[in-house]
Order: C-alpha cells, then sequence, then structure tokens
C-alpha cells in the first residue's frame, strides 16, 4: 500500500484554473484519511488555497461526521509542493479550529532578481516576435507574465480567462513550444516547461518536479516505492515527465475524471 499520493494540479485534480470540483473535493478528502496527499504544481501558493485547500474546507463545513478536529488532522496530512516543488507549505494548526495563517513556508527557493528580469524580458520578447502577445485580451489587472519567486511564469492569456478561451488558444502546444524555442536562443541557461493549458514556467536549471518530489520523499521520510503519481503531461517534455523518470509509479490521465476514477477505485479497496 503506497503512503503518498501526489498529483498534478490542473487537468488532473480540476478543469484548468478552477477549484476542484465538488466530487473531487469529496474523494480527496477521504483520501486524506489514508494517506499524504501531496500536489506538485507549477502555480504559487494562493492558488493553491483557492482551488484545492478551500473546496476541501468547504467540503468538511457541509459533511455532518467531520469536526473540527478531523478537518485539522485531514489537512495536516495534506502537503503543497509550489513552483514545481520549489517552495513548500504544511499546515500547523495553532487552535481547534481552521485558520488560513497556519500554512507555513518550509522552504523556498526564490529566483535572483536580476534573473527574473532577464527571463521576463526573454518571455515578452520571444512572445511578441511570433505574434503571440495578447496583452489586448487580458482582463484589468491581469498580466501576462507572473513573478512566483522560484520561477516566472508566462500564461498566455492571463490569469483569469474563461476556461474555453484557455483550451483553445494551443491545443498541440506548438505556439508554446515555438516561445520555448526563442527563449532558448535568447536565455538559454534556464529551464522551460509546458504545461497547463496556455502556460510556460522558466526557473533556474533543476528546478522542475524532479526537484519537488525529490524534497517530498525527504520531508516525509517515504521512499519512492511509497507514492503514487497521477499526471496529464507525463510524455518526455511534458512537465510531469520528471518524476516518470525517478521512477516513480505514475498514472498519465487525461482529465480529472480520469483522476477521480482512480481515486475511486483505491479507496474501494482500502
Amino acid at each position: 500500500m503506497k503512503q503518498v499520493l501526489s498529483f498534478d494540479v490542473d487537468q488532473t485534480l480540476n478543469v484548468a484554473k478552477t477549484p476542484i470540483p465538488p466530487e473531487m473535493a469529496a474523494v480527496l478528502s477521504h483520501c486524506l484519511d489514508h494517506f499524504y496527499i501531496c500536489p506538485i504544481s507549477g502555480q504559487k501558493f494562493e492558488q493553491f488555497l483557492v482551488q484545492i485547500v478551500n473546496p476541501l474546507v468547504a467540503y468538511a463545513a457541509g459533511e455532518a461526521s467531520i469536526n473540527a478536529t478531523k478537518l485539522i488532522k485531514r489537512l495536516e496530512h495534506l502537503h503543497l509542493f509550489v513552483a514545481q516543488g520549489t517552495q513548500y507549505y504544511r499546515y500547523q494548526p495553532s487552535s481547534d479550529s481552521y485558520d488560513p495563517a497556519d500554512w507555513h513556508q518550509v522552504y523556498n527557493y526564490p529566483l535572483k532578481d536580476e534573473d527574473v528580469v532577464k527571463i521576463t524580458t526573454a518571455l515578452q520578447e520571444a512572445a511578441e516576435e511570433l505574434g503571440f502577445w495578447e496583452a489586448d485580451k487580458l482582463a484589468e489587472g491581469d498580466e501576462i507574465i507572473e513573478n512566483r519567486l522560484s520561477q516566472v511564469t508566462f500564461s498566455a492569456l492571463g490569469q483569469t480567462a474563461g476556461t474555453e478561451a484557455k483550451y483553445a488558444w494551443d491545443p498541440d502546444l506548438k505556439k508554446r513550444q515555438a516561445i520555448v524555442a526563442k527563449c532558448r536562443e535568447k536565455l538559454p541557461d534556464f529551464l522551460y516547461e509546458i504545461g497547463g493549458t496556455t502556460s510556460i514556467n522558466v526557473a533556474a536549471p533543476g528546478m522542475n518536479k524532479e526537484f519537488g518530489m525529490t524534497h517530498l520523499l525527504e520531508e516525509l521520510h517515504v521512499d519512492k516505492s511509497d507514492v503514487l503519481y497521477f499526471g496529464d503531461m507525463t510524455q518526455p517534455g511534458g512537465n510531469d515527465y520528471p518524476i516518470v523518470a525517478m521512477g516513480i509509479d505514475t498514472i498519465t490521465v487525461r482529465s480529472h475524471e480520469d483522476t477521480l476514477f482512480a481515486l475511486r477505485g483505491i479507496l474501494g479497496i482500502i
């Protein structure tokens, strides 16, 4: 039996950039009674709260058999590996009730300020030269390039664009592959990964999901054989592939519905 269930987020636990649906919140809540649950994603910490933690707390509020003590116990089994695991947060309760302020950062490996500037410049220049810089489509206050401290993320349509528009923007990855190729010409000494529906994550060399998974094993004191990973981009070049290459047991999914099906099967044999 595995001790850890680890997940990519967008298109593995949810529709891209949306909170996990109620049925996923229910299944993950019950998984938390039996496993460490460890999402690893390029997203920032605040997005983990919106997409994963808040729906879990809301589910517990509507579940008659769950009291505050059991919710806290579940959250102590939830480990958030942010920005591909280059930042790690865990819940350390200060009282018997849930408090978002009780999420504590265990570690963070930020980029140098000058590297953030270099990456941001290269991404914008590459997208502009290829005709893929679409700032005119952004919602007010949104941004295409975001500094996530340990990585810089390009999201072609921003963070708040509709799901349909995001899925339609680059379904075959060719736009992002072209941007990455041009960025590598300008700035070769960084790690480029395509993720989600419109995103490119850029980080220092080695700061990918292998880095995150390696730290997960160290922080939770488990072995590779104790982990089962779920991801939608497990092919070579995909941002989940470094975990596959580590020899971690992996289930490739096409959507969160596939993940739900697998998790229900796991819970059914416990």
